[in-house]
């Protein structure tokens, strides 16, 4: 197992360097110029060329791109993730100040989502072709297709401006009020998640059918056991690894996905601070989200992997 856990965090290593280089290039081959737009855009358009060219040897931009790049990388690795050229803020700092509102939205998702999502495709498989079943799948079809940012605006309709259940948009810190931050996430977590429930609904369903009709399925009936034991330990146990898969793909959905949410509902996260930074051009944030993003999916990747050896030991030997 422990030849299994280093063997794939070094390949998560090496896929977060090959990221890191796709972001450095990518955000340098956008048109425009990051430099012009801080000139245009504030009180500095009187500025000569010597002063312009002043600004873009402070932030480094007029040296070689593989100059640049491992003066970033080594940076990173410093947990120094530059430095904006709008605001001259430390882009870790403001990145890890408004992380901890992105993952909590995600992390309630994710919950929600296995919580949720699990017994759903439980009961539907169980119940195969009876009503309930039917009212599974078809919720399924529905919160899968359905889009978040108009789902969103339906539950700020409904039960922000018509019934006044929930506050429309914003976000509350945890130390300021306890009732008001949760309130503020329902609309928010119910958005994100809605689509990861019906994902892992429909796989867990598919899963359950799979192996429910089995022999040693069939086998444990013949023992006695009850219908309980052999659908948790032995049905459910054997199906997991799907069911994992989709969870793990949620994870990925949830946190890339977190730029909708969080423009819709107005919630200062990382996913809305991506968004502005794309628009102007602000490569040290651009650089340190993305890559932030990138290493959280590498590491749902990672953790899937190891709960697949977890859920079937045959797969750490091979």
């Amino acid at each position: 197992m422990t030849t299994f856990i280093i063997r794939r965090v070094l390949q998560s290593v090496v896929v977060l360097l090959l990221v890191s280089l796709l972001i450095f290039l990518a955000i340098r081959l956008l048109p425009g110029d990051p430099i012009y737009l801080l000139v245009f855009e504030n009180t500095l358009s009187g500025l000569g060329e010597e002063e312009i060219a002043q600004l873009r040897h402070e932030f480094g931009l007029d040296r070689p791109m593989p100059v640049q790049y491992l003066d970033w990388l080594v940076g990173v690795f410093r947990g120094d993730l530059g430095t904006s050229i709008f605001t001259r803020a430390p882009v870790a700092k403001e990145i890890f100040r408004r992380l901890p509102i992105t993952f909590e939205i995600g992390m309630w998702s994710i919950v929600l989502s296995a919580v949720i999502g699990v017994p759903l495709g439980i009961v539907s498989a169980v119940r195969r072709g009876q009503w309930m079943d039917q009212l599974v799948v078809s919720l399924s079809n529905v919160g899968i297709t359905i889009p978040v940012f108009w789902l969103g605006l339906i539950l700020m309709l409904v039960f922000g401006l018509h019934l006044g259940w929930l506050p429309v948009m914003g976000y509350t810190p945890l130390s300021e009020d306890v009732g008001m931050h949760f309130r503020r996430l329902v609309m928010p977590v119910i958005c994100s998640s809605i689509g990861s429930i019906a994902a892992v609904a429909r796989q867990t369903r598919s899963s359950m059918l799979e192996v429910i009709h089995q022999d040693y399925v069939r086998t444990a009936r013949a023992k006695g056991l009850t219908e309980n034991v052999i659908i948790l330990k032995h049905a459910l146990s054997n199906g997991l690894i799907p069911v994992i898969t989709t969870i793990g793909l949620s994870i990925r959905g949830i946190v890339g996905g977190s730029t909708v949410i969080e423009t819709v509902f107005s919630i200062p996260g990382m996913g809305r601070l991506l968004v502005n930074a794309v628009q102007s051009q602000d490569y040290a944030f651009v650089q340190g989200i993305i890559l932030i993003i990138a290493a959280v999916v590498v590491l749902a990747n990672l953790l899937i992997e190891l709960a697949y050896a977890w859920a079937d030991p045959r797969i750490r030997f091979q």
